[in-house]
């Protein structure tokens, strides 16, 4: 950490490393805490690492970190974070558990990282409360704790907790507590050091991949979204598709119906604005080369079909200009709700 002194109290985070925690989550997190100090000339933020009895612990990856602190003799700290990784159930003790407690009684923030949202609730403390957690666990996790709001959000802030997924996901976490604390100027400016095209805010979803949702066991589903995703710029029709899987179009639109609530003709819209949206907000395309981009036959077209699919038209979106209403969007966010079987030809 630096030494430069600042006029401000630090914000000073400990970070609980779970044994098998995920190297990349947790290093995304601190990188962006110690670039705030780097940035800003001040000491924002200082970290610490922590483990049960301050031995070494190994992460995901077999490297080995040792900690600062153990939970018995840590200094005081704001923020606790609870970095989670691989086989999450069989790495916490009941003394994490209650020592996660008593912060929670002292009115600390508490967040976690990765399958860190998975001790937190483990620990009682995520009842009645919404949390991230990476889409390979969101299915176990709301099973095994029903009391609990998962989200498959990127991340998620509500009172006094701040939960993500894993990947670079803690890294947007936070990124968005600094600029609620030191505004968007510092926080866009570290975003340009990583080389990160944008900063994704708390309504941006995880891609959870469709065979996660719907299993293995529809391989003609499964064949026919990849046929879908890899020709989002010449979009097949309905039939070709059906025909290239071997099956009839009626047995196509059951097969969608049955395992994803929605029209193929939905689903493929919904793929295709949704690379739209990608390219919008991180590319200089202009919106005819988007719109060619992804399948359209015209600009107003496409103009239309993204104003009545996301409430807002491109032009918008790409000004910033978000409307608070977010649409409802097919199984890739976990739960699609059909629009009472519309299909939207392009």
């Amino acid at each position: 950490m630096g030494s430069v002194s600042s006029i401000h109290q630090p914000v000073r985070l400990g970070f609980y490393l779970c044994n098998g925690f995920t190297m990349l989550a947790m290093a995304s997190a601190i990188e962006v805490l110690r670039m705030a100090n780097r940035l800003s000339g001040e000491t924002l933020y200082e970290w610490f690492t922590l483990s049960e009895d301050g031995h070494p612990v190994s992460a995901s990856d077999s490297l080995t970190i040792n900690v600062d602190e153990h939970i018995k003799t840590q200094r005081e700290v704001d923020i606790v974070v609870v970095c989670g990784g691989v086989d999450i159930e069989r790495n916490y003790t009941p003394k994490l558990l209650s020592w996660l407690a008593l912060q929670d009684r002292k009115h600390k923030t508490l967040g976690a990282i990765c399958t860190g949202s998975y001790v937190l609730a483990k620990a009682g403390l995520m009842k009645d409360k919404t949390c991230s957690i990476h889409w390979e666990n969101l299915a176990g996790f709301q099973e095994a704790f029903p009391s609990v709001r998962v989200s498959n959000k990127l991340f998620s802030l509500c009172e006094k907790r701040m939960t993500s997924a894993g990947g670079t996901a803690p890294m947007d976490m936070i990124l968005s507590m600094v600029t609620q604390e030191h505004g968007n100027k510092l926080s866009a400016a570290i975003s340009e050091m990583f080389m990160c095209e944008r900063v994704r805010n708390s309504e941006d979803v995880q891609k959870v991949p469709l065979r996660n949702l719907i299993g293995t066991a529809q391989p003609k589903l499964l064949e026919t979204v990849s046929l879908m995703e890899a020709n989002l710029e010449e979009p097949f029709c309905i039939d070709e598709l059906a025909a290239l899987v071997l099956l009839s179009r009626r047995q196509l639109e059951r097969l969608f119906q049955r395992h994803i609530q929605c029209s193929p003709s939905r689903y493929y819209l919904h793929l295709r604005l949704s690379r739209a949206r990608q390219l919008l907000n991180q590319t200089n395309l202009s919106i005819i080369e988007i719109s060619i981009a992804c399948g359209f036959v015209s600009t107003p077209h496409f103009s239309k079909c993204y104003r009545d699919y996301f409430g807002i038209p491109p032009r918008e979106e790409r000004l910033g200009l978000k409307q608070a209403q977010h649409p409802p969007t097919p199984a890739v966010e976990a739960t699609l709700v059909a629009t009472n079987g519309e299909q939207i030809a392009s």
